[in-house]
């Protein structure tokens, strides 16, 4: 929001200076984002007189000035504006300058072998407008010598503040002269609007919602007839330019400057291009409106416009349509004031990429009590303006009433805040706002203005007070020392997101941090897809649903990477996930992406290494990386073959705990990719931290290590299986047995071909055996193999290859 200094005390009678404004903005919540101070730019610029103009020797086009400055030099100037004559008086920059129009920093020059010693400036140049037929043509009695900006009335600071989405009411400068008043910084000044009666109807306006609800509560219509259009007054035309708009004419300015001025959108028509009564209506399939933007925007029944008998006029509460704007020669003009329900207006404006000052204030609330008087203090504006006759006001629908009565003890102050305010001074500052305190009760009743429609409760009611006492009357307290060691403040899902996050960072990997959306096709592609996690205003057509893993995200940062010659990636990601829209539906995941070259003992060639791909191995083992440092039970963990869709059918393993599925590793799917356009080849895990048990507590009973006195033997034992025997089955199967003595079961070959038979395999395992009292006979340890054999045999229908 940008305003002026001297418009913002219009509104506010103050002695305070710019600097004071600009804390106290800050202060009460209205953060100021930047001062435009046209001293700085404008400042060295002064007005001139030319003294003698005369042809250049050696240009056609370009004539030699002799300019008096007002400090009793002579200065010559070559200037190659038409405009440029004897007599003129215009605005000098002396050399040294800065010129904003062009940026150019200006020093004595000489053009076709003439110096110039400065130059004499359009408006263009001084930044002030696209004029550049000529230089700045003043009049004769203006004092030469003086600062332009002084006499052209132009050294008024422009102040841009930040306006958090609650706060429409200060979308308008008399609402943020309002909260400098109550923060004690002056006196509102009184706004007094009477009504302006006509003579003779207005054209009637119709509301026709007949399937579904209303988009347009109330709708006032004027129109004045008999109206002189064309370029607005000058003081007008500088501070619509001070805030960034392009002056028009001045039915359209007047239209602009009661929006920001007042917060109180408006539309004009032509009324002579308009054909019968108003409609307002939603827009029809295939409907099609050109905007006053010059481009033609499609329509569908979701949205709200305004048509009459020729078809639409306006996009309501967004844009007019350019078949019935106002020109310079208009005579007959229709004023329109309206409320608009917000949320459509919002999702208009969104599908349509339109954003304009009305979409911007409509969509956050306009004041419904403001629609009429607003209408009226336009009409007067108009017909100061421009002259004309007024008709009566048409009004459809009826203003709804957005004020509600909240019960507040001003003891809540105290207690939300900290801040110790006197209940009066409390009564104050909300009246001060717009408030209406009705202390005898107990609690108080307090009523909200119809511009505060975001103050909903009692907490609201603190927040204002708050802001505008100052939170730094708010005193400091010691925060306590306990005698004992804090415990941890971390959830278990905290640590392990900060842990995990460290632990693939040590493998080599690089943190990615993706959106939380994701296209239908993406979602659907790695499981997901529900309705119930696609988003119903979504931000972007492929940012539309939730993601159901944070793989997508990954694979298309790998595939932006590779495409700008970036290869031998490995991002990870530790984030939110969603299966649905319940609370037990949203999870925490980490997971990672390898691409070519990529591994835990080194990146792309190299001499230190093989320089191999990344395989499905790495992708595991990063997360059993994971799942070990987040206490996860690694030893235990069981891999199966029923890895999801995305992933390989033959590349791809599931870690798991009994029936409870902890994470998902291998090479992901080529179709996947290729749906994805991303690398043929990649290698990922997934991780969900939730689906971890938490460690057991350990003990001080049993030691962590046990150092034997005695060495541990190993045996190797090779089983002939069927080749569809898992095996895990041959693993479990020995580890079962003698679990005093057994402390390791390892496979360490696998082999098919010469003295196997077809359709079968041979699986080595090296068993440990740990002593712990006293070493074991040949016997013994023949006792035990004679059991691992047994066990194996039981569990796969193996047998012990001779």
């Amino acid at each position: 929001m940008k305003f002026t200094l001297s418009w913002l005390k219009d509104h506010l009678d103050t002695e305070a200076t710019l600097t004071e404004i600009l804390d106290r903005l800050t202060v009460i919540g209205l953060e100021v984002e930047g001062v435009e101070d046209p001293a700085a730019t404008l400042g060295a610029f002064r007005i001139a007189r030319v003294v003698e103009a005369v042809q250049h020797p050696n240009a056609d086009r370009l004539r030699v000035l002799t300019v008096d400055p007002g400090d009793g030099s002579s200065v010559q100037v070559v200037c190659g504006a038409s405009n440029a004559r004897t007599g003129l008086v215009g605005v000098f920059a002396a050399p040294g300058t800065h010129i904003p129009g062009t940026a150019v920093d200006l020093a004595v020059g000489s053009i076709r072998g003439v110096e110039s010693h400065g130059m004499m400036l359009s408006e263009r140049e001084m930044g002030l407008s696209d004029e550049h037929e000529g230089i700045v043509d003043l009049p004769a009695d203006a004092p030469v010598g003086q600062r332009y900006i002084d006499w052209a009335d132009l050294n008024d600071p422009v102040i841009e503040i930040a306006v958090t989405p609650n706060r429409a009411d200060c979308l308008g400068v008399r609402g943020i002269a309002r909260d400098l008043a109550a923060a004690g910084l002056g006196t509102l000044k009184p706004l007094t609007i009477e009504p302006i009666a006509g003579e003779g109807d207005s054209p009637a306006v119709h509301l026709s919602f007949p399937d579904g609800p209303s988009l347009c509560p109330a709708f006032a219509l004027r129109l004045i007839e008999g109206v002189e259009n064309g370029p607005s007054p000058a003081w007008l035309q500088r501070r619509l330019r001070a805030i960034g708009l392009r002056p028009i004419n001045r039915l359209v300015d007047v239209t602009n400057y009661v929006t920001h001025d007042l917060n109180r959108p408006l539309h004009v028509f032509d009324a002579d291009l308009v054909e019968g009564d108003l409609t307002v209506r939603r827009a029809n399939a295939g409907e099609e409106i050109l905007a006053l933007d010059g481009k033609t925007y499609p329509l569908d029944p979701s949205m709200c416009v305004i048509s009459d008998d020729n078809g639409l006029e306006s996009l309501a509460g967004i844009m007019g349509g350019e078949r019935s704007g106002s020109t310079d020669g208009t005579t007959r003009v229709l004023l329109e004031s309206a409320l608009w329900e917000p949320l459509n207006i919002a999702r208009t404006g969104r599908a349509l990429g339109i954003h304009s000052d009305a979409r911007h204030r409509f969509e956050r609330g306009a004041d419904p009590a403001f629609m009429e008087p607003g209408l009226h203090h336009a009409t007067r504006l108009i017909l100061e303006l421009c002259g004309g006759t007024p008709r009566t006001v048409t009004l459809a629908g009826k203003a709804p009433d957005n004020t509600h009565t909240i019960a507040f003890p001003p003891t809540e102050v105290k207690r939300l805040s900290g801040l110790d305010v006197p209940a009066a001074r409390s009564a104050t500052l909300l009246t001060a706002l717009g408030f209406t305190v009705n202390d005898s009760a107990e609690p108080w009743a307090v009523t909200t203005p119809s511009w505060r429609a975001d103050v909903e409760g009692k907490a609201d009611l603190v927040e204002e007070v708050v802001r505008l006492e100052g939170i730094d009357g708010v005193e400091p307290t010691a925060m306590s020392r306990p005698n004992a060691v804090a415990k941890p403040m971390l959830t278990t899902r905290q640590h392990r997101i900060s842990v995990a996050r460290r632990a693939l960072a040590a493998r080599g990997m690089v943190e990615a941090v993706t959106w939380s959306f994701i296209s239908e096709d993406a979602a659907k592609a790695f499981g997901g897809g529900a309705p119930s996690v696609k988003l119903a205003n979504p931000i972007a057509e492929a940012l539309s649903d939730m993601r159901p893993t944070l793989l997508p995200g990954l694979v298309h940062a790998v595939a932006r990477n590779v495409d700008r010659g970036h290869a031998d990636l490995a991002l990870f990601e530790v984030g939110q996930v969603f299966a649905g829209d319940e609370p037990d539906d949203q999870t925490t995941m980490a997971a990672g992406v390898r691409q070519g070259r990529n591994r835990p003992a080194g990146t792309g060639r190299h001499w230190s290494h093989d320089g191999a791909e990344a395989t499905v191995f790495d992708a595991k083992a990063d997360a059993l990386a994971v799942l070990a440092a987040i206490g996860g039970p690694v030893d235990k963990a069981d891999v199966t073959r029923d890895a999801p869709a995305h992933y390989h059918p033959g590349r791809s393993g599931t870690l798991r705990l009994g029936p409870k599925v902890l994470a998902h590793f291998g090479e992901l799917h080529p179709a996947v990719l290729d749906q994805l356009d991303a690398p043929e080849r990649l290698v990922a895990f997934e991780i969900t931290l939730e689906a971890v048990p938490e460690p057991r507590k350990k003990t001080t009973r049993k030691p962590a290590f046990v150092a034997h006195d005695l060495m541990p033997l190993k045996r190797d034992f090779a089983f002939l299986v069927a080749e569809e025997v898992d095996a895990r089955a041959v693993l479990k199967a020995a580890r079962g047995v003698r679990r005093d003595l057994v402390t390791d079961v390892v496979l360490f070959d696998v082999y098919r071909g010469q003295g196997v038979a077809e359709g079968h395999k041979s699986i080595a395992l090296e068993v440990t055996l740990q002593p712990t009292e006293k070493t074991l006979t040949e016997a013994q340890i023949d006792a035990v193999s004679d059991e691992i054999v047994a066990a194996v045999t039981k569990a796969t229908g193996g047998s012990l290859r001779g």
